[in-house]
C-alpha cells in the first residue's frame, strides 16, 4: 500500500479541525478563519487546500461517510454467516454507535444543506448510496450463507435504511438510558428482523 501524499494528510487534518470547530460552535458558524485559528495556521494555507467553504463542506461529507462506514464494516460485524451475526448487524445499525463516529448536531446540519446546495446534495446522495451498497453486500453475504432467502435485496436495503434514518432522527430526542429509548430501539430492531425470510 502506497503512502498518502502530504496533500491528502493536510486536507484530512483541516477537515478534522473543521469538524471539531463545528462541534463546538455549530456548522453554520464555522468559517475558514475559525478553522485556521483552531489549527494555528493562516487562512491562506487552509484555502490552498480548500478554495471555498463549500469545498470544505464536501470534504466533511466524505469524512462523515468514512466514519459511518466503520459501523457496517467493523470487525465486530464480520461475515454475516448466521442469524446471530445478522441480528448483531441490525442491532449495531440501530445503536448509538453512530455517535462514536460522528456528532449528530454536525451531521444534521450537513443534512440540511442538501436543500440549499446542489453540489452538497450530490455529495450527500453519493454518501447515502455508498452506505446502502455496503449494507446490500452484507445482505448478499447472508443470502449466500443461507441465513436469509429474500429475493429483492435492493428493495430490502432501501426499506432498512428508511427505518434506520427515521428511527435515528426520532431517537435523538432521548438519552440512551431512558426506558422509552430502549423500548423504541427494540421495536425497530424487531420489525427490521421480521423483514427477513428464513428457510
Amino acid at each position: 500500500m502506497g503512502r498518502k501524499s502530504l496533500t491528502d494528510v493536510r486536507q484530512k487534518e483541516i477537515i478534522r479541525s473543521f469538524y471539531r470547530v463545528a462541534r463546538k460552535i455549530g456548522l453554520e458558524n464555522t468559517s475558514i478563519a475559525k478553522v485556521a485559528d483552531e489549527m494555528g495556521i493562516s487562512n491562506g494555507l487552509v484555502m490552498h487546500y480548500f478554495k471555498t467553504r463549500d469545498d470544505l463542506l464536501i470534504g466533511l461529507n466524505e469524512y462523515i461517510l468514512e466514519r459511518h462506514l466503520n459501523i457496517i464494516t467493523s470487525r465486530e460485524n464480520g461475515v454475516i454467516d448466521s442469524w446471530e451475526s445478522l441480528e448483531n448487524l441490525i442491532k449495531n445499525l440501530f445503536s448509538r454507535k453512530w455517535n462514536r463516529y460522528f456528532d449528530d448536531g454536525v451531521f444534521y446540519s450537513c443534512y440540511a444543506l442538501i436543500y440549499r446546495k446542489k453540489d452538497f446534495n450530490e455529495s450527500f446522495r453519493n454518501y447515502l448510496e455508498s452506505l446502502h451498497r455496503v449494507l446490500y453486500d452484507k445482505l448478499k453475504e447472508a443470502r449466500a450463507g443461507g441465513v436469509i432467502c429474500n429475493e429483492n435485496l435492493e428493495e430490502l436495503t432501501e426499506i432498512i435504511f428508511a427505518l434506520i434514518d427515521g428511527a435515528y432522527y426520532y431517537l435523538g430526542m432521548f438519552t440512551d438510558r431512558e426506558q422509552a429509548y430502549e423500548k423504541q430501539v427494540n421495536l425497530y430492531i424487531k420489525h427490521t428482523l421480521s423483514l427477513f425470510i428464513t428457510a
